[in-house]
């Protein structure tokens, strides 16, 4: 198979929100590709993180487009799918049960996903409602979309992760291009699971950061290029949201939740293709801490 380059895959997707915009639909990119577009001028720090070929295709940075919009515009984002081209995939229970639509392009190129107000397909869900920036989520919103992984925590995952951390500040407060750590210690203090999955990705994101000499060769990275004032950057970024977190005040359910801890599972499982997955390092990090 041709390998799609990813310019295709960010025109596209501003493309098909603007043209949503143009018909009043609230279309909203996720995901990796969000993450490209918030990042633009950190391009030069991304190559040095190789996300290029950490798609599912071999050499081929994004293998799909994820999209979110709310409820109320399920049919008319049906007929602007259909106006484009793309064919909807069959509705299954699995994708009915969660507000998925999944679309594939016209030439075969790739396939779409359009979620619903929240992101039911994941660990951990996530409500978008009333927080749709243009032309994507929001860069909080792309933080915890990535930690709340559990199952399936993989490479583009953990370099999306360090580049959002790269390319924005930590701050208390609804700021535009700002990781609100507020919002994110208000979220996870309702939820002792979700804190629980954030908080361990957090810290072995710090630990593979201090550890990046030893453990970045194995994905590809080269620890001579990511320059050590980048490595303390990051690491005092991922200090200041746990320490955020760490203060935000917990319910006593929270609390009693706590006590049963990792005794229960604390995540909702999701379909697991077999081309994605957790992967050595992360796997390694996380046995370290007892945490399977």
């Amino acid at each position: 198979m041709d390998i799609v380059p990813s310019e295709v895959f960010i025109h596209e997707a501003q493309e098909t929100v603007k043209k949503a915009r143009e018909e009043n639909i609230i279309l909203r990119i996720l995901g990796g590709l969000g993450v490209a577009i918030h990042c633009q001028g950190y391009k030069n720090f991304a190559r040095t993180l190789g996300r290029i070929g950490t798609g599912v295709i071999e050499g081929q940075e994004y293998s799909d487009i994820d999209y979110v919009s709310y409820r109320n515009f399920r049919d008319k984002v049906i007929e602007l799918f259909n106006r484009m081209g793309y064919a909807k995939r069959k509705a299954t229970l699995s994708t009915a049960a969660s507000e998925r639509q999944i679309y594939f392009h016209p030439k075969g190129w790739f396939y779409v996903d359009v979620f619903f107000d929240k992101l039911l397909v994941a660990n951990h869900p996530i409500n978008f409602k009333g927080r749709l920036d243009y032309p994507t989520i929001s860069v909080t919103d792309m933080l915890m979309e990535k930690l709340q992984i559990w199952e399936a925590f993989g490479v583009k995952d953990l370099k999306d992760c360090i580049l959002l951390l790269k390319a924005h500040e930590v701050k208390e407060g609804n700021e535009k291009e700002t990781i609100d750590s507020s919002y994110i210690a208000g979220q996870l203090a309702q939820d002792w699971g979700f804190w629980y999955t954030f908080t361990t990705n957090l810290k072995k994101l710090k630990k593979f950061m201090s550890e990046i000499d030893e453990l970045g060769p194995e994905i590809q990275i080269k620890p001579e290029q990511i320059e050590k004032e980048d490595r303390n950057e990051i690491i005092r970024k991922i200090d200041a949201l746990l320490e955020r977190i760490d203060k935000e005040p917990k319910p006593l359910g929270w609390k009693i939740r706590a006590k049963v801890g990792t005794k229960k599972r604390w995540y909702n499982p999701v379909e697991r293709p077999e081309t994605v997955g957790g992967f050595k390092i992360w796997g390694s990090l996380l046995k370290e801490e007892g945490s399977f």
